[in-house]
């Protein structure tokens, strides 16, 4: 299984992106999400994959962060959800919104995403719920919190405002996984944490 690439952006067009990883480029279907943060062609960048494998076709899958291809993985695993329509779903909510709506229920909300009717809306939550709401916020089995001067800022402002560290981590993980860019953004990045401690 294809799990992971590091290499130089060959293509950027839409949700379609070509890595070249030492001279062999892969073609990367991606999230509108994820592709907002795929750098410009000849750029480096590290995508999270899934190879999807069907009797007449093999498609990759990329994701900027782990926890979106989590969300992927639970997406795809519903019946009527294929990869594309998870892309759809992805490219269409946070990963926070996305996990609020589960959890809670909302299968308004749900029906609102592209790809989604009343009945996978109801699966959905059905289907989900628990597992979502055994994730950490961010929507991976594991908070991963990127190691940069903005995350550790935003950490050490949590904890002097009274919170435990592995609550602060996971607002902060959380934060990043659902804006990456905050990551670079100290103070954006904080008032995003703020909401999901």
């Amino acid at each position: 299984m294809i799990a992971q690439l590091t290499g130089l952006v060959a293509l950027k067009d839409g949700m379609d992106v070509v890595i070249d990883c030492n001279g062999v480029g892969y073609a990367v279907s991606v999230s509108l999400t994820t592709a907002d943060i795929v750098p410009s062609v000849g750029q480096n960048v590290t995508l999270y994959t899934i190879l999807a494998v069907r009797e007449d076709a093999m498609q990759l899958f990329g994701f900027a962060s782990t926890a979106e291809r989590a969300m992927f993985t639970l997406l795809t695993s519903i019946q009527g959800i294929g990869g594309k329509t998870a892309l759809g779903i992805l490219s269409a909510a946070t990963l926070a919104d996305l996990r609020k709506a589960v959890a809670t229920g909302n299968v308004a909300a749900l029906q609102r995403l592209p790809g989604i009717g009343k009945k996978t809306a109801e699966r959905l939550v059905v289907e989900l719920r628990e597992k979502v709401i055994a994730i950490v916020p961010d929507g991976s089995p594991s908070a991963e919190l990127p190691a940069t001067r903005a995350t550790e800022d935003a950490v050490s402002a949590l904890l002097a405002l009274g919170f435990v560290r592995t609550v602060a981590e996971r607002a902060v993980a959380a934060a990043v996984a659902a804006d990456p860019t905050l990551a670079d953004s100290p103070e954006k990045l904080i008032r995003a944490a703020l909401r999901n401690a």
